[in-house]
């Protein structure tokens, strides 16, 4: 899919699709672009002082200067802001920084030339990535410290990933004969003053959380069949009496998985019957019998984050914002990043959900007075030596508690900072890193409750599951072995993580 970038509003789903990526190069798009630019620099030659282009920044706003003295400005402004710290953001996600300021920029109320765009397009088309540390953004005044590597790399300066390594922006350009850019008056400050590194950390994060949400409806699945579940609490009836989209999809996702199971029962004599003889409780635990509600309520608020998340990179969200058709300046706040720390903060809250439901789960599978028959922690020998799953539980547990230590709420520990000019900011980008820490985990503890289902399908045989679960069970089983003796399992635990990152159990 080829996605050109224009003034119009482009969804989270152009972007994560996109193959190729296109500046426009329409003339009616390009003089939109120049007019806010061409009324900026006319204010600016005729003395007219303007926030961030011809004064300090911040607190230092009442620091005035000539219009020879403003190119200098941007210059110094990504140099002072060059002190970012920890882990770098992943090539992938550091792309989505630059489309994302791409898009937002691309609005044409930033007071830019169309050269600047071109620069940042220049860097996606010839793939040469900035490299960002993850860390030093408050989240308001937009994410100046990791945008000023973007900045940076634009005006010659710093490293990028290029052909798979880390080199100095200056030989790149040198050996792709690109000359560093010089910046305009105000367009570094525009480059830097946005939301775009958290809307990029949030953007990469939800995408895998939304395979880990479907891959946690298959094991829920899986669950109902190994566990001879009843499915009556899946039935349409009962969520169109609480009709909730994220719960009525959740609902119909795994039932549509349990299709051709021979394992699942409803509601009838006989097995209300079976359950009495066999001395077992009529209607399953709260994990399996509301595990719609759960999960619905995570696949609606899924949703939402990624629709502020979506409205922020399609925002503009520097200042001052410039409308170069009417021209006005507007001091504004725009850079605050409230909406994606409150995305992030309540996905940290349903992420937590989701570890929390897949421990209880995994509890019942391997314990022999819940699983119905199964037997003693998954055990396919009977030798009381063997300890089957007993320690992957823990590890599954331990991994859970990862998971929902985070979820504090980043958003309500604003820091006043710089010199109490940014008094309260959004944290956003805190919320976005938050968040993205507990994929691993998740990754890891989803890894291990599907080796324990495949273990579940080899226990009760292959032939009476669902064609779903069958073709789940043969991909685990194509990298990872049943566990007959004890045995080290941390590298079966990694290539099943890897199948599941590709989706391939989802």
């Amino acid at each position: 899919m080829r996605l050109i970038i224009d003034n119009r509003y482009i969804s989270l789903e152009e972007i994560i699709l996109a193959k190729e990526v296109q500046l426009s190069k329409e003339e009616d798009f390009k003089k939109e672009c120049s007019q806010g630019h061409d009324f900026l620099m006319n204010e600016i030659k005729n003395g007219k002082p303007i926030y961030g282009v011809t004064t300090g920044y911040g607190a230092s706003g009442k620091n005035y200067m000539t219009y020879e003295q403003s190119a200098i400005l941007q210059q110094n402004l990504y140099r002072f802001h060059g002190c970012g710290v920890g882990v770098n953001l992943s090539v992938k996600t550091s792309r989505y920084v630059v489309l994302s300021r791409l898009i937002s920029l691309s609005k044409g109320r930033s007071g830019i030339s169309y050269e600047l765009l071109e620069r940042l397009y220049l860097l996606l088309e010839k793939k040469i990535t900035p490299v960002i540390p993850s860390l030093g953004s408050v989240g308001a005044s937009g994410d100046l410290t990791p945008l000023s590597y973007v900045a940076a790399v634009i005006a010659g300066e710093r490293e990028v990933w290029f052909e798979g390594k880390i080199q100095n922006t200056s030989e790149v350009y040198e050996k792709l004969g690109i000359k560093p850019y010089v910046f305009k008056p105000k367009e570094a400050l525009a480059i830097m003053n946005g939301t775009a590194s958290m809307s990029a950390i949030a953007l990469s994060s939800m995408e895998k959380f939304e395979i880990l949400l479907a891959s946690m409806e298959s094991f829920v699945a899986g669950m109902f069949e190994v566990l001879l579940g009843d499915t009556t609490p899946l039935d349409e009836y009962v969520h169109e009496s609480k009709p909730f989209a994220g719960q009525i999809q959740t609902a119909s996702n795994i039932k549509a998985k349990l299709q051709g199971s021979k394992l699942t029962h409803g509601r009838d004599d006989r097995y209300d019957k079976f359950f009495a003889d066999n001395d077992l409780n009529i209607q399953d635990t709260y994990s399996m019998r509301c595990a719609p509600q759960v999960l619905g309520v995570i696949r609606d608020n899924l949703q939402i984050s990624k629709k502020w998340v979506e409205q922020e990179i399609n925002s503009v969200n520097d200042n001052p914002l410039i409308d170069g058709k009417n021209k006005k300046i507007y001091t504004s706040g725009n850079f605050y990043g409230g909406y994606v720390a409150h995305a992030m903060d309540t996905l940290k809250i349903c992420a937590a959900n989701l570890a929390d439901l897949l421990d209880k789960e995994f509890a019942l599978l391997v314990d022999h007075k819940f699983n119905r028959g199964i037997g003693e922690n998954l055990k396919l020998s009977k030798e009381p030596y063997f300890h089957g799953f007993k320690a992957m539980q823990i590890t599954l547990s331990s991994l859970s508690a990862d998971v929902i230590k985070n979820t504090t709420a980043a958003s309500i520990h604003s820091r006043s900072t710089e010199s109490l000019n940014q008094d309260k900011v959004s944290m956003g980008t805190t919320a976005a890193l938050d968040f993205k820490k507990m994929m691993e985990p998740l990754e890891l503890m989803l890894s291990i409750a599907f080796m324990g289902l495949a273990q579940a399908v080899d226990i009760r045989g292959e032939k009476e599951v669902s064609p779903t679960l069958f073709k789940h069970h043969q991909a685990i089983r194509e990298v990872a072995k049943p566990l007959f003796e004890d045995r080290r399992m941390d590298i079966d635990i990694e290539k099943v993580r890897n199948i599941l990152n590709n989706g391939k159990l989802a």
